[in-house]
């Protein structure tokens, strides 16, 4: 074992036996608040996980959003990060996380911000990847604000509700593919984790969140004019239930579908990505 293993070891037994943090949150006063959606996790061997999900951590920078009292920002360095920026708006809870600052040195860095308001690329040059317990109420605009980023991530690991989870990674042909799955399936190819129950969570949510990988393309999956797209996707999940002939009869209904090669009484739901780019790149050549 090399002197860096040994080092390794000790700063990772130094963590380790910190006081617990649920202590540290009671001693601080840090009561979750719900207007900012905080839900703490104490469990170490949960946030472990959630660390060791992510794409290789010992390399690069790991940018944590909604950093909390720090519960997965110790597991991400007990777990190897080189480097950990933890960004955290609840200025109660930087003030635990600058704690646990002093003790990684240049290991961690605490930012007190709002994730909405950052660029990525003005906190650290890449390569650089997000590991995070989003709120719920912004995880969406977040991923895709981090996906439309230049250049995006190169994985973003999240912890989401899980009826987003779902909606993420759906698949043409099921129930909960809509919108959000094929501008996704645009942007990045995404992997379904695995489930987080609601007991383990601080306070206890309503729902079960999930864990899901996202990993950014480095160019769109088709050269497509993506406001376009949005609209034709918003056509059409609208009415998720009707024949695509009668959404888009706005739009010349059975003869824009069939010069797309689209059966015009198929349903949106059973449309891949590539027949929706088809129809949005038409649309824009259409003026429409």
């Amino acid at each position: 074992m090399g002197i860096l293993d040994n080092l390794m070891n000790e700063f990772r037994q130094k963590i380790l036996t910190l006081p617990p943090l649920n202590s540290i949150v009671k001693e601080h006063q840090l009561f979750p608040r719900r207007s900012l959606g905080q839900n703490f996790i104490f469990d170490i061997n949960l946030t472990r996980k959630i660390a060791r999900a992510a794409k290789p951590i010992d390399t690069g920078t790991v940018i944590e959003i909604g950093a909390g009292p720090g519960g997965l920002t110790r597991a991400l360095l007990i777990e190897g990060a080189s480097r950990v920026i933890a960004v955290e708006k609840d200025r109660r809870a930087v003030q635990i996380l600058k704690e646990l600052e002093e003790i990684a040195g240049p290991r961690l860095e605490v930012i007190c911000a709002d994730a909405l308001e950052l660029s990525l690329h003005e906190l650290a040059a890449p390569p650089l990847q997000i590991v995070a317990n989003l709120p719920f109420n912004i995880a969406t605009t977040l991923i895709f604000n981090w996906l439309e980023s230049t250049p995006p991530p190169s994985a973003i690991t999240i912890m989401i509700q899980k009826e987003v989870a779902n909606r993420l990674c759906a698949m043409p042909g099921t129930n909960t593919y809509g919108k959000l799955s094929v501008m996704i399936k645009l942007l990045a190819e995404t992997n379904y984790l695995f489930d987080v129950p609601p007991d383990a969570f601080i306070p206890k949510p309503k729902v079960t969140s999930s864990m899901v990988q996202i990993l950014p393309r480095k160019n769109p999956l088709f050269n497509t004019n993506i406001h376009t797209l949005e609209k034709v996707l918003a056509t059409a999940f609208n009415q998720r239930r009707k024949m695509l002939r009668n959404s888009f009869r706005l739009f010349g209904g059975t003869k824009l579908l069939e010069r797309a090669g689209i059966d015009p009484e198929e349903r949106p739901e059973n449309l891949t990505l590539e027949s929706f780019c088809v129809l949005a790149k038409i649309l824009s050549e259409t003026k429409c």
